[in-house]
């Protein structure tokens, strides 16, 4: 692969902290503690920081050499996805933990990635713009934003399901949904896919899921749609008010967004995350954030487009 991973533990990663699985979002737990899911989560992983990286033809990568940091576009309202606590700053989840391996990867320790935050909207102008130089958030790879940028991945994959309130009975699937009011974010593949496929459904949009979230428990809409690892992180929060329907209806593969035709430095990410999968480091990071969801996926196979 592009980068020569040598066993030099990142002395100076931080240790991720679990979130907790009710109460105020986003405030961290010990690692060990409860996971946003509820469950038992793992003890924050430390990756190997490559020393020897060679990644010719990335323009991408000159920039992210020449600054000694790396940019990435993560969400920031997503329990054990990708979450910005709100006292300390800092930023927990499954995204969050996929970010510090292929930095690693790129020969850079946690301390030298700049986390911003990134809504389903602006993914496509941030890679466009420069604003960041790669984007990991939850982002489903699709053949419309592949015309727009590139992607390295996938890197796990989902499936679109229903938040509801506890006490709900009659949505028990998307077939379900005609004249109910249906929340989720402006841009994103689940509101699209309730656009286009359950036209009886009534959309409401906004710019983060925890607004629909909000919409929720208030009573101003039915459901909420999104992956379902999302959902599940929301549901964890708030048990007594919140379920998941658990009828998942789509694949939502998410990938590393990455500035069209940096064909360099997408293979060399393709080439970690197989590695990740490989050594363990991938399991590490899911165990970790989403390991008290119930679900234990089988890792992903990189798609090499």
């Amino acid at each position: 692969m592009n980068s020569i991973r040598t066993a030099v533990l990142a002395g100076a990663a931080t240790a991720l902290l679990a979130l907790s699985a009710c109460g105020n979002e986003g405030s961290p737990e010990t690692a060990g503690g409860s996971s946003t899911s509820g469950g038992s989560a793992a003890a924050a992983p430390e990756y190997a920081v490559a020393t020897d990286v060679a990644i010719t033809g990335s323009p991408t990568y000159d920039k992210i050499k020449a600054a000694g940091k790396v940019v990435i576009g993560v969400k920031a309202d997503q329990p054990g996805i990708g979450q910005k606590d709100a006292g300390s700053g800092e930023y927990t989840g499954f995204d969050i933990e996929m970010a510090k391996l292929m930095a690693a990867n790129l020969g850079l320790t946690p301390d030298e990635i700049d986390f911003v935050e990134t809504v389903s909207a602006n993914r496509e102008p941030f890679l466009q713009q420069g604003t960041v130089d790669m984007v990991i958030a939850s982002y489903t790879i699709n053949d419309k934003r592949k015309q727009v940028v590139d992607f390295a991945g996938p890197y796990y994959v989902a499936g679109q399901d229903l938040l509801v309130r506890a006490d709900e009975e009659e949505i028990t699937g998307p077939d379900a949904l005609a004249g109910k009011k249906v929340c989720s974010v402006e841009g994103s593949t689940p509101a699209t896919r309730i656009r286009d496929e359950h036209p009886d459904a009534q959309l409401v949009t906004f710019d983060a899921y925890s607004k629909c979230v909000e919409q929720l428990t208030s009573n101003a809409v039915d459901a909420v749609t999104t992956d379902d690892a999302i959902l599940r992180g929301y549901a964890a929060q708030q048990p007594e008010a919140l379920k998941v329907v658990g009828a998942p209806f789509s694949e939502e593969p998410y990938g590393i967004g990455l500035p069209k035709g940096d064909t360099a430095l997408r293979n060399a990410l393709n080439d970690a995350i197989e590695t990740a999968v490989e050594d363990g480091d991938w399991k590490k990071a899911y165990d970790h954030t989403l390991g008290g969801s119930g679900t234990d996926p089988e890792p992903p196979t990189v798609d090499r487009y």
